[in-house]
């Protein structure tokens, strides 16, 4: 069978091109912009890439297109396909279809950790011989790919809240119908699709309709958009997680034995069952820990288990990755692109770093931050770094008027520059050693990584 996908480089339509690679059909794809790592991925598996978009690409026809959400009406290739009445599938629909039906899905669902709860989840199960199937939206480090089709009955998968295609707008994870759920938490994001955090409950309560009665959900104590999801309906096991006395009882605790998160006891119903001694930072990666952690006992892995294959997870490229270490300076890449993010992951840095230097370059990208909707919380957001460098890549008018009432003529903590070349300058100004540059995106941010590297080992070559 040929299946044709558009949008193919994006990174759920890209690891659907995988798996349907797996199973053993001949794949194409359309982009704008093929690019690595994707392209890279997917050319490396067998699937023929094809530029920009065109009525051509579909001839001779495919049996079958996969159309991304990225897509809508106009496209040259999605009109030929309505024009010759192609046969075509949203990707969330195909996957559940033909990949994930009578499978036991493990899904992790939430605004922030889902790709890093994700390939946790994942790593545990297949340190204890599960060989699962997984879809991750990201890149995890302990795999070579970002989806397989597995040779047992679990598939782990990213369960993403975005829509499915032009012609479906239910959110993705709508079509996963999981046995196994983590919900890490819920605010509002996605703006271009959502009208208000309301319409994001609604389509969480959709999810939690679908798990079984036999299944089991899994959750933060403290989350008050969870609790009105949740609230809506449910007719599953709940299981609630929390770190020290963030509630009275939960069925899983963390209690830390060090402010960064590096070292934790987790506790089941109150009783210490293992300790996690870990080089990862932050409460919300002890968060995503023990969400995992729940999960995996679920489907049978024991605590201790869990526990020791963490001791080895790699993480994810682009949260928190350390790119490189020039004579003391550390420059590093994380995706973060809404305030929580943004602070959680400060935070876990300064909790380690203790007095050491902490330069923030942040670029607000996503539609939502781009629409100025998180304003109120952004700058406090880059409280635990000494020093923040907004980008103002996109020309946002509300930028430099926020950042100007706590920096008033460029003078403070905080400034605002409209290119990554002075961007990098005024990063540099800032160095001290020991000194950790932390660059925060969810895109290329113009190659500003490699271009700070290069110029710090000049200086300190």
């Amino acid at each position: 069978m040929h299946i044709h996908i558009l949008g193919v480089c994006g990174t759920f339509m890209g690891s659907l091109a995988v798996l349907a690679r797996q199973l053993g059909h001949r794949v194409t794809g359309s982009d704008q912009g093929v690019y690595p790592p994707m392209s890279t991925q997917l050319e490396a598996q067998g699937i023929d890439l094809m530029e920009g978009y065109d009525a051509a690409h579909l001839e001779p026809a495919p049996d079958l297109v996969l159309i991304g959400n990225a897509m809508s009406r106009g496209n040259p290739e999605v009109e030929a396909v309505l024009n010759r009445h192609l046969d075509y599938m949203s990707g969330p629909e195909w996957l559940a279809r033909k990949v994930l039906r009578k499978r036991w899905v493990l899904a992790v669902a939430g605004t922030h950790g889902k790709t890093t709860t994700t390939a946790m989840l994942l790593w545990i199960l297949e340190q204890a011989g599960f060989d699962p199937g997984y879809l991750v939206g990201g890149v995890p480090k302990d795999f070579p790919v970002s989806a397989r089709l597995g040779s047992s009955d679990f598939f782990v998968i990213e369960a993403d809240e975005y829509d499915s295609a032009f012609f479906d707008k239910r959110s993705k994870f709508v079509h996963y119908r999981p046995s196994t759920l983590i919900l890490n938490n819920l605010e509002f994001d996605h703006a271009d699709i959502f009208d208000n955090v309301e319409a994001i409950e609604r389509q969480f309560h959709h999810l939690v309709r679908t798990v079984p009665a036999n299944g089991l959900i899994v959750r933060p104590v403290q989350d008050t958009h969870l609790d009105r999801a949740l609230a809506m309906g449910c007719w599953s096991g709940v299981q609630d997680t929390a770190i020290g006395s963030e509630a009275d009882q939960a069925d899983w605790r963390a209690e830390l034995l060090s402010d960064d998160g590096s070292r934790f006891v987790v506790m089941h119903r109150e009783q210490p069952v293992a300790t996690v001694n870990w080089a990862h930072t932050g409460l919300h990666n002890v968060r995503n820990a023990l969400a995992a952690i729940a999960a995996a006992r679920h489907v049978g892995v024991t605590p201790d288990h869990s526990v020791a294959a963490l001791s080895r997870f790699s993480g994810v490229k682009r949260r928190m990755e350390l790119l490189a270490d020039v004579a003391g300076v550390r420059v590093y890449d994380d995706f973060a692109h809404h305030p929580t993010a943004i602070a959680t992951t400060l935070e876990g840095l300064r909790n380690r770093v203790g007095d050491e230097r902490i330069i923030a370059v942040i670029e607000p990208r996503s539609n939502t931050m781009q629409r100025g909707v998180h304003q109120a919380t952004l700058l406090p957001s880059a409280a635990a770094a000494d020093r923040v460098l907004w980008a103002n890549l996109g020309g946002m008018d509300w930028l430099p008027a926020l950042v100007s009432t706590v920096s008033p003529e460029g003078v403070g903590r905080h400034r605002v520059e409209n290119s990554v070349e002075r961007l990098i300058e005024l990063a540099l100004a800032e160095v001290s050693r020991p000194c950790h540059i932390v660059v925060m995106s969810n895109g290329g941010f113009g190659g500003i990584h490699r271009k700070l590297i290069e110029q710090l080992e000049r200086r300190f070559d």
